[in-house]
């Protein structure tokens, strides 16, 4: 299974919309026949992958999968008769598969008499498609948000300049983070006041092709004019005319949106805070105080301290500038705490 959870992190794999999944073929004498993995929506499964590679030696074996194999029909077959048609014997999975569309494939194998075991290295398992899993869980995309501030909590100083708050390490940094979503949210307000374009670029500031650019997702009542760089053809954009953090993620969810990086001003920080859709906060502290300026975040609508929103620390991260003009920031990445915790 632990080579089977690493054929599921192979690089290059994308991270969505399909789950990254790993198989391993064992012979009766537990030797490896095939190995296989799944490379991206409309290619082989990983069991389909092992399958062809393994021919007619798959009969009889052990397939070690890390993803119960699927029991429907879309750009390709359902796994679960792959197998049975194989003539697999035995087959071990590690994460059940909760997606209803896909659900039932250990049902139909042991109904056709193959000897199914789940659970095994389920947490590592759902490690590998975090936010995949979050969102077959919960019906919604997983959302991060991203803020940049100084100390005393300014993410620009009074005149509106902001550009500065955080380093370059900090901002290539943020791209290597938006390249690992599949969309992009801000608030009409920041495309009208920062113009940004939102899309994913490398060290020389040069943006990845269109196809491997994340979904740009403006939300907001105002209308945007003409010639905004978030509406050229560098990337796919969708403006939803809401306020309502819901009806944002019911409606990346249909589009089968899985991870949501909140680039949004405070207002709309805020919104998504006061709803309780924040799961993950990745903040790029800069030692700089402002002492004045604009918020990292709006009105929470909290009045007391005990009633202040607490947060985990889960990783944090010195990111050293290479130029002697820029201060040295640190990353914090942060889950909000549950209650009771």
């Amino acid at each position: 299974m632990a080579r089977a959870l690493e054929l599921a992190r192979t690089p290059g794999v994308p991270l969505g919309p399909n789950p990254r999944v790993g198989c391993v073929l064992l012979g009766p004498d537990g030797t490896t026949v095939a190995e296989g993995h799944h490379r991206g929506a409309g290619t082989p499964h990983a069991e389909v992958d092992a399958l062809a590679r393994a021919g007619r030696h798959a009969r009889g074996a052990t397939a070690v999968v890390t993803l119960e194999p699927c029991n429907h029909t879309g750009r390709t077959g359902p796994c679960s008769r792959a197998l049975i048609e194989a003539g697999v014997a035995r087959v071990v999975y590690a994460q059940s598969d909760a997606n209803p569309v896909a659900v039932g494939g250990a049902g139909t194998l042991r109904a056709a008499g193959v000897d199914v075991e789940g659970g095994l290295m389920v947490e590592a398992a759902r490690a590998v498609n975090r936010t995949w899993t979050f969102a077959v869980d919960h019906q919604r995309p997983y959302v991060s948000w991203k803020l940049a501030t100084t100390l005393d909590g300014r993410s620009a100083a009074a005149d509106g300049s902001s550009r500065w708050v955080s380093s370059r390490a900090a901002r290539l940094d943020t791209h290597r983070l938006r390249g690992l979503c599949d969309a992009i949210l801000v608030g009409t307000g920041t495309v009208l006041e920062d113009d940004p374009q939102l899309t994913v670029r490398d060290e020389l500031d040069a943006p990845l092709p269109p196809e491997r650019q994340p979904l740009r997702v403006v939300m907001g009542l105002r209308e945007l004019p003409a010639g905004r760089r978030v509406l050229d053809a560098a990337a796919e954009t969708v403006v939803l005319r809401t306020r309502d953090p819901h009806e944002v993620l019911a409606h990346l969810h249909r589009r089968d949106r899985q991870h949501l990086f909140l680039e949004g001003g405070p207002t709309v920080a805020a919104a998504f805070l006061r709803a309780g859709l924040v799961d993950e906060v990745v903040a790029y502290v800069a030692p700089l105080l402002l002492g004045a300026g604009h918020p990292a975040v709006g009105d929470l609508g909290i009045g007391s301290i005990t009633a202040a929103l607490h947060l985990e620390v889960t990783d944090v991260a010195v990111l050293e500038s290479s130029s002697p003009d820029e201060d040295t920031n640190v990353r914090l990445t942060m889950t909000p705490r549950k209650e009771g915790s």
